[in-house]
């Protein structure tokens, strides 16, 4: 009797480490990140980059592990993925192996011959969990918010209420399924300050203003609200050719609601302000690397 649970402890953990700790080296991480990123001991990664360490062929091979370690291993070195991310990719690449006609599925029926009699799956967890994709939505916009540190002219679009830049997962309808900047991004003598890595459930009135976009009809699920300015709406407007304004004195998601109604296109909706009141531009996206694809465009012209 073997546990399809053995050939992935003795058969792919070895060889995904050691395919995933090469990878990284390669993407110039060292030997001490490696081992931070994959937490494992730095003697163990530089075993594994010094291919002391046997490597299962059929697992090695494998068209799907190769594509998933090298998907990993970008997200590790760009920082666009967290090591829980990682795992969790793992995890399910580990589920997917497991489906008939897999390697994982394949080895074990060599290794226990009389469970080819049987049409077993294997599968012990959901390929498509919640949890997975919460951590997918959080690492988009971690990416989407690096990318703006990095980002040339983008403290000038930080209004000075500051910005933020959310992304809700696919059947979120609360604030709780928003993930977004734990206060605000704000622009500090011409660069752009981050107060922390994005979480659920800590942005209030942009997370409201996209719930609001998504109740009149809006298939967007990432907003993010820039500064208004007359040269910043024309870039916008010729960029995605919606620009919607309402009012600055109203109930900002009653009017977004409204404004997506009347026109279900619209990806740019700007507040113009008023008394006491700072003019907003709030822009929407598919997901928050969309987004900040078109505040590039703007900063680009």
């Amino acid at each position: 009797m073997r546990f399809i649970e053995e050939i992935v402890v003795d058969d792919f953990l070895p060889t995904v480490r050691a395919m995933l700790a090469v990878a990284l080296e390669a993407r110039g991480l060292t030997q001490r990140e490696i081992a931070q990123a994959i937490g494992v001991s730095q003697s163990a990664v530089s075993k594994y980059v010094h291919d002391d360490v046997d490597r299962h062929p059929a697992i090695a091979d494998d068209k799907r592990v190769r594509g998933r370690i090298a998907e990993v291993a970008d997200g590790l070195a760009n920082e666009g993925m967290d090591p829980v991310l990682a795992l969790i990719e793992l995890e399910v690449l580990i589920r997917e192996l497991e489906a008939p006609g897999e390697v994982l599925h394949r080895l074990h029926q060599e290794a226990v011959p009389g469970l080819r009699t049987y049409d077993h799956t294997f599968r012990v967890h959901d390929p498509d969990s919640d949890m997975r994709e919460r951590e997918r939505v959080r690492s988009s916009v971690r990416e989407a918010v690096n990318r703006i540190t990095q980002l040339p002219g983008f403290p000038g679009l930080v209004p000075q209420v500051g910005t933020n830049l959310v992304e809700i997962v696919s059947d979120g309808d609360a604030v709780e399924d928003v993930v977004g900047v734990p206060g605000r991004i704000i622009d500090v003598e011409g660069s752009v300050a981050v107060p922390g890595d994005p979480r659920f459930g800590v942005s209030g009135h942009v997370a409201r203003v996209l719930l609001a976009a998504r109740a009149g009809g809006s298939p967007a699920r990432a907003a993010i609200n820039v500064t208004y300015e007359s040269d910043v709406i024309d870039r916008l407007e010729q960029a995605t050719g919606s620009v919607v304004e309402i009012p600055g004195d109203t109930d900002v998601p009653a009017a977004v609601t409204e404004a997506i109604v009347n026109a279900p296109e619209t990806t740019v909706i700007a507040q113009t302000g008023g008394f006491g009141i700072e003019p907003i531009t709030y822009v929407f996206g598919a997901d928050a690397l969309e987004v900040i694809d078109t505040i590039e465009r703007v900063i680009t012209g």
